[in-house]
């Protein structure tokens, strides 16, 4: 770059701390905190020279930022920002995949132990302050333990593993469905987290397989990005290929469940329950049948929810700075042909 100014622009709300230690360790950057989700509020000219992008999606033309080289997301997902024009130029993109992978991980067992334990039940019998006879507690409030069951990872990305990691605490027999034959994680990995050799699965599925996995599993898992491919898989056949006391965790996108036919599976019992975050049409609107069933545990989209997320995401972006400034390749990259 010469004598020019190599400047990393942050869109992001990072506390300043983080800017001046990134300022510190690498002098011939200059950093600048600007957080706003509207690109023409930042000065053209900062733009002209913005080598380095941190942002959830303020994002310019192309033609805004000709030494634009690489765009650092805030988020785990880049649905946001597909049709974006800079996403099609030949400008790098990565993602914050990782961020979640604690919170959400335990948000599936908070729904699975809740599901399994009677939870809801217990909740229905403290708010009308009733103690149930003798003979009806054992039929009301007897669990289905966890141990021994087969628990399904439809997506063994970070999430997926950090999944597995306690799925294995909890006794479970783990299958994971993933694309190709490289069992390891390559994305960016907190300390003690995951499964980074990808050894834990007792077994493994193609995409291909998805219907012959979900038949063995107890609890299945949604963690797959949203892609074209990706888009409806879970249709009638997949939920008439699954066990029909099997619990669905669905923690990733509404659209890669056929709504409609997910309403059918649990309103006729091609499946027992299901724990959704994610819906196609958000917020769920208030007339839709999924309110009203019993075997649904809905959460308005907050599995993702967490007060270390910023943190984590900063912790993210340092990593791969020290590699960009290496000349090193950087995590979470973006294969924009696959669309994550």
């Amino acid at each position: 770059m010469g004598g020019e100014v190599r400047r990393v622009l942050i869109t992001a709300r990072f506390d300043p701390a983080w800017v001046d230690r990134w300022q510190m360790r690498w002098p011939m950057l200059r950093f600048e905190l600007y957080p706003t989700r509207h690109p023409e509020k930042i000065p053209r000219e900062i733009w002209q020279e913005v080598e380095i992008l941190y942002t959830f999606n303020t994002l310019p033309p192309p033609d805004w930022a000709p030494r634009l080289r690489w765009v650092q997301l805030h988020s785990a997902g880049i649905d946001h920002v597909l049709d974006h024009p800079l996403f099609q130029s030949a400008v790098q993109f990565t993602t914050a995949s990782g961020v979640h992978a604690i919170n959400i991980a335990e948000y599936v067992f908070a729904m699975a132990l809740a599901w399994f334990h009677r939870i809801p039940r217990m909740l229905e019998w403290q708010a009308r302050a009733q103690w149930p006879p003798d003979r009806d507690r054992w039929a009301l409030f007897v669990p289905e333990e966890l141990w021994g069951k087969t628990i399904g990872i439809v997506g063994y990305g970070s999430i997926g593993r950090q999944v597995a990691r306690l799925a294995k605490a909890f006794g479970m027999r783990v299958l994971a469905m993933q694309r190709g034959d490289d069992h390891r994680d390559h994305g960016f990995i907190f300390p003690g987290t995951g499964d980074p050799d990808g050894i834990l699965p007792d077994r493994y599925y193609a995409p291909a397989e998805l219907h012959a996995m979900l038949a063995e599993s107890d609890v299945v898992v949604i963690a797959v990005p949203l892609t074209p491919e990706t888009h409806g898989m879970f249709d009638e056949a997949a939920f008439r290929a699954m066990k029909r006391s099997a619990f669905l965790i669905n923690i990733a996108r509404g659209p890669i469940c056929r709504e409609d036919a997910l309403v059918r599976a649990l309103q006729e019992g091609w499946i027992a329950g299901a724990a959704l975050d994610v819906f196609e049409q958000e917020p769920l609107p208030s007339d839709h049948p999924l309110w009203r069933l019993p075997n649904v545990l809905i959460s308005p989209h907050v599995a993702g929810f967490t007060p270390h997320y910023d943190i984590r995401a900063a912790q993210i972006f340092e990593e791969n700075l020290d590699r960009y400034m290496r000349g090193e390749p950087l995590l979470n990259a973006v294969d924009k042909r696959r669309g994550y």
